[in-house]
């Protein structure tokens, strides 16, 4: 691992023993106070990524606790240092329901300013505020059910039923994936921008990643109507 790969993740290690200072969303119209977007290099990445984590934590957590009830909003940051892993940012929880978002180094290091870090981190925490997870899975055991029962009823044996509801359940998965991933991107530029970054220039990661395009049961949207989501998303909220 190189040593700004050993830094970067070493950052992340110091952020429980770090003060981090709540950022308050304005109220009303009020624009957020905006700061200059640190470009990151390689001398200042691990510096920069701790800085949008110290600032866009608690801004994700306060709007979790406002538009959800008996929900863990504690997040717990980190950087998955599995070596060969693609640039890669995603949400999950942990055994005892406490969201998780963890960054691949090679994602650190593609992100060109602090905007870019701040807008994926304010996506993947509202994946887990609109509850993403637990809706994608109910989805899944959906598909499952009408698939299996779809089998049952023209006469397919134990193991037709069963090949039934797991494609199924992969088709229920991912029946919604894009609507859920818009969602996300609407509400992480509420995140972004009331920590004090610019969704706009964050959103512009998209311009530089494959774009998926509109494939049937694709997990994605185009690239180009997430950046919509995020320019109709900041026009209203200005």
């Amino acid at each position: 691992m190189s040593w700004k790969r050993c830094a970067i993740a070493a950052a992340v290690l110091m952020l429980a023993g770090c003060e981090v200072t709540t950022v308050n969303a304005p109220t009303g119209g009020a624009a957020p106070v905006q700061r200059p977007a640190p470009q990151i290099t390689s001398q200042n990445a691990a510096n920069v990524f701790r800085q949008v984590v110290q600032t866009v934590e608690p801004v994700a957590e306060a709007e979790c606790r406002a538009r959800t009830s008996q929900v863990n909003c504690d997040f717990s940051i980190l950087v998955d240092t599995r070596p060969n892993q693609p640039p890669n940012a995603f949400q999950t929880l942990d055994r005892s329901g406490r969201p998780i978002i963890a960054f691949t180094i090679a994602l650190i290091e593609e992100a060109r300013n602090a905007d870019e870090l701040a807008f994926i981190l304010g996506h993947e925490s509202a994946h887990h505020i609109r509850g993403h997870i637990a809706r994608q899975q109910q989805n899944a055991v959906a598909g499952a059910v009408i698939a299996g029962s779809l089998v049952v009823l023209l006469g397919g044996d134990a193991t037709a039923v069963e090949s039934a509801q797991r494609t199924g359940a992969q088709v229920g998965a991912r029946s919604y994936s894009k609507e859920f991933e818009l969602e996300a991107d609407a509400l992480g530029t509420v995140i972004t921008r009331r920590a004090g970054y610019d969704p706009l220039r964050g959103a512009e990661f998209f311009t530089r990643i494959p774009d998926p395009g509109d494939r049937f049961l694709g997990t994605h949207p185009p690239n180009a109507q997430r950046i919509d989501v995020v320019r109709q998303t900041m026009a209203n909220l200005q």
